[in-house]
């Protein structure tokens, strides 16, 4: 979870990670970001998120990102 935190607040230092759960609600994260964070995870935990996962539940939190992290690296 560490790694998720610090790639999101490479992007958007002045968010509170661990707390936010409105990230594509409240449009916190664009496309560009979710780009960017798909792309950092597959870097960090060679996890590819299929197209079919980015959903904004997926993304509104980074809990909710990382449970799809751990589901996707247990299959």
């Amino acid at each position: 979870m560490e790694a998720l935190l610090n790639i999101l607040s490479e992007l958007h230092p002045e968010v509170d990670f661990e707390t936010a759960t409105g990230l594509i609600d409240e449009k916190v994260l664009d496309s560009f970001d979710i780009v960017t964070i798909v792309a950092e995870i597959d870097a960090e935990y060679d996890v590819q998120i299929p197209a079919v996962e980015l959903t904004p539940e997926n993304f509104n939190s980074a809990q909710a990102l990382y449970a799809l992290v751990e589901k996707l690296m247990d299959e």
